[in-house]
């Protein structure tokens, strides 16, 4: 089990009822039991289920789904039909919880023992009959959920829960993600701002604002000792040139600025228990910070990367949304190998078949998705009001397919936008000295670039290697948003008809509420 999630449980319950008595569901139960303790053995699920006894009742299901709400530890629930379990039984419960919920379709035995089967097997065994009946009334209730169908025991049947178990525990971290934002939304740029009290009250997100002058007081507290430590850290992690440890040059003086500017973040992070934040390059507190001291001698590029890389989500120009869901990437994606970061659509690269966008920003790219070993520059960035020497980790990223992910508001409605990408290799920059990526938007980039465009998609991602769309399916399922997905089955046809479709959906839905 994955260490990072150890403060987390998934309840599992177990349906039954008394009618075919007391000794048929000390059978359940023991099954279940069981069942549970192979889940948690198999190693592939990253969040302990926890077994918490047959329903068997109207009052049990509500009193077991009730603590299930109260409790912290527990940020999801399976239920499973083992026999027969009227479904009414389920109503009062299912009303009393919010929480995600999992419907697994599954029984004990793999398959039939044609030879030995008599009516007590059939009686007992009725998940094929009690899933259905359980499943009708989720649906006449319009509950959200997941469904997997398989067997218990089928590493395909729980690398499925494994991905709800992830998005589980990232819905539950959003629940109280506050989100400072350094800084407005810059040059009337839209796609980035959005409803804020919606977004609470459908996500979970609080955004604050944050002056830079607050930022400041947290500045002038933090120790030249401090700063002298972190330093000595980024010349032992990351390659750079030997020169750079000049004390008596600029570069050694910007690189020692950006590490007081990350000791400064993380101080106002951790005082606001804040998981994201995002940055204004137009608002880095007094413009003649060379003479005064009084702000930021430049773009925390460097600490905004460096802090993505341990799990704060960021975005860029005041863009909270995408700040919000690069915390969710990373929540979501601990433990596994690839990475995820904030990025941005730079430029196009026209070569055909092999079309492709580059992918960068100023410098905040999370160093947790480069290649090889990243290495620490100072080179001029001349944008913003800082255009001036600046420190920064240089890198391309891996390859490998992945998703790049963006919520959008469309006045009425969030909308979810997926595009499954495939990261190729980059040529080098010699003349653009930043982290970047060149990837292939799915199915090709005419189309998968044109729909993007259609669905009003960010130039800010939410990008990973580790995820898949099924995670974002069911992150959509637990958020009740639109969720638009562009891969290699994506026609444009077939995508402006769908969203034709949504748009009568949730106007008819607003209508009728």
């Amino acid at each position: 089990m994955i260490k990072a999630f150890e403060n987390h449980e998934i309840w599992f319950v177990t349906g039954a009822q008394l009618l075919y008595g007391g000794d048929a569901v000390v059978q359940v139960d023991g099954h279940s039991s069981q069942m549970v303790d192979g889940m948690n053995a198999s190693g592939i699920l990253p969040i302990k289920v926890v077994y918490k006894g047959t329903a068997n009742s109207s009052k049990e299901v509500a009193d077991l789904m009730t603590a299930a709400e109260s409790d912290t530890k527990c940020v999801g629930v399976i239920t499973w039909m083992h026999t027969f379990s009227p479904a009414k039984m389920w109503i009062h419960g299912m009303q009393k919880l919010r929480k995600p919920l999992l419907h697994l379709h599954t029984q004990f035995n793999k398959e039939i023992p044609w030879d030995t089967m008599d009516m007590d097997f059939m009686n007992l065994n009725q998940s094929a009959h009690g899933d259905r009946e359980y499943a009708h009334i989720l649906s006449r209730m319009r509950k959200g959920r997941k469904t997997v169908v398989g067997h218990w025991q089928d590493p395909k049947t729980l690398e499925h829960i494994a991905v709800w178990q992830r998005v589980a525990a990232a819905w539950a971290d959003s629940q109280d993600m506050r989100i400072l934002r350094f800084g407005d939304q810059m040059n009337n740029v839209a796609v980035t701002d959005g409803d804020k009290v919606e977004a609470e009250m459908r996500f979970g997100y609080h955004v604050d604002y944050v002056p830079f002058s607050t930022v400041m007081t947290y500045f002038e507290k933090v120790e030249d000792k401090a700063v002298d430590e972190l330093v000595e850290v980024y010349f032992k992690e990351y390659d750079h040139a030997p020169e750079l440890e000049d004390k008596n040059t600029v570069e050694y003086k910007k690189v020692w600025n950006s590490a007081k500017a990350e000791l400064t973040l993380r101080a106002v992070l951790e005082a606001y228990g804040a998981k994201a934040f995002t940055s204004n390059f137009d608002d880095l507190g007094d413009v003649n910070v060379e003479e005064t001291g009084k702000g930021f001698d430049q773009i925390p590029g460097l600490a905004s990367q460096r802090l993505m890389a341990d799990g704060y989500g960021f975005g860029g120009e005041g863009d909270w949304k995408t700040a919000a869901l690069v915390r969710t990437a990373w929540y979501m994606g601990q433990g596994l190998p690839k990475g995820s970061s904030f990025l941005e659509d730079y430029t196009i690269h026209f070569d055909g078949a092999n079309s492709a966008l580059l992918q960068a920003h100023m410098l905040e790219i999370s160093p947790a998705i480069a290649a090889e070993k990243p290495k620490l520059e100072v080179h001029h960035l001349g944008i913003g009001v800082r255009k001036t020497p600046t420190a920064r980790l240089v890198f391309t990223s891996k390859t490998g397919d992945g998703v790049a992910v963006t919520v959008v508001d469309m006045g009425n409605r969030f909308r979810l936008i997926v595009n499954e990408v495939n990261c190729i290799e980059s040529k080098p920059l010699p003349k653009l000295p930043v982290a970047s990526a060149l990837w292939i938007p799915k199915p090709s980039f005419e189309v998968g670039a044109a729909a993007w465009m259609l669905a009003g998609g960010t130039h800010h991602t939410s990008f990973s290697y580790d995820l898949t769309t099924e995670y974002w399916e069911d992150y959509a399922e637990l958020a009740d948003i639109e969720m638009l997905v562009i891969n290699d089955e994506t026609t444009l046809s077939n995508f402006k008809k769908e969203m034709r479709v949504n748009e009568v959906y949730y106007m008819l839905n607003k209508a009728l509420k």
